[in-house]
């Protein structure tokens, strides 16, 4: 089928442009504000709006930065290097989820030192937050035309602008869906079944780590890279171990509450 008519440009002011990519920034941001604020209210958390909103921030700030040197340290640094003032056109693309996962981590260690806060209590209400940009960020990518999928002949597949004459998984779609929506009910899941700091954290790496590498078996591969050993993608050499690390820390944390339940005994 081909690619629906879809302007990436959702507003133009004169000069300036609007474009539905950074509109899911935005939305995901806000919405990631009340999902916090919820969780912090029914923990108790001693976290203020004005100091949710402080928290959004930093995060934010720690998605942006992290998510654009990850991308040029781990999918074009050879071109980045001829070229380092490339670095700074963000509006020209280039956001690596796995950087930005970094920059998000390192600003809640520097907020929970900060308010003197559990650095695992932010954690977990970052990554409870998290699906919900990774959600819509995918469908800015869908609305962009840009990483698509693999060839198919699967009915749905979908022509786009720049994927040749040939039908291709949307795979945007299949991460919007595994990474956002299935993501964030899995992660709220944990939050209130399994109420031990860094469950929902752990949940998060591992859920996003299967998800980000079954939906890489579809997707199609950054040209400037390939394949590694004729088969692994980039995203799945990153998520992979993402998927491990979560799966162990979450068994780690059922086994400690699973003692600490246990009665002493005489």
């Amino acid at each position: 089928m081909p690619f629906p008519a879809i302007d990436p440009v959702f507003l133009r002011l004169g000069p300036l442009q609007f474009r539905w990519y950074g509109l899911m920034y935005v939305l995901g941001f806000i919405i990631s504000y009340f999902v916090i604020r919820g969780e912090v209210r029914r923990k108790q958390l001693v976290l203020d709006n004005e100091g949710i909103a402080d928290l959004i921030f930093f995060l934010a700030l720690g998605v942006v930065l992290g998510g654009r040197l990850g991308y040029v340290l781990f999918y074009d640094l050879p071109a980045y290097l001829a070229k380092p003032y490339k670095i700074f056109f963000i509006w020209e693309g280039g956001m690596s989820f796995h950087g930005g996962l970094l920059g998000v981590g390192l600003a809640a260690i520097w907020f929970a030192r900060s308010r003197s806060i559990p650095f695992l209590q932010l954690a977990d209400l970052a990554a409870l937050a998290a699906p919900v940009g990774l959600g819509l960020g995918r469908i800015g990518n869908f609305i962009n035309g840009e990483l698509f999928g693999r060839p198919t002949s699967m009915p749905w597949g979908i022509i786009f602008p720049e994927g040749g004459a040939v039908p291709r998984h949307p795979s945007q779609l299949y991460e919007a869906f595994l990474e956002g929506l299935v993501l964030f009910f899995v992660v709220r899941w944990f939050a209130r079944r399994i109420p031990v700091s860094g469950s929902v954290m752990a949940a998060f790496m591992a859920g996003y780590g299967l998800f980000r590498s079954f939906v890489e078996l579809f997707r199609q591969p950054d040209s400037q890279l390939g394949f590694f050993y004729g088969f692994f993608s980039m995203g799945q050499l990153l998520s992979l171990p993402l998927f491990v690390v979560g799966t162990l820390l979450l068994i780690w944390l059922a086994r400690r509450k699973q003692t600490a339940a246990q009665p002493n005994k005489p």
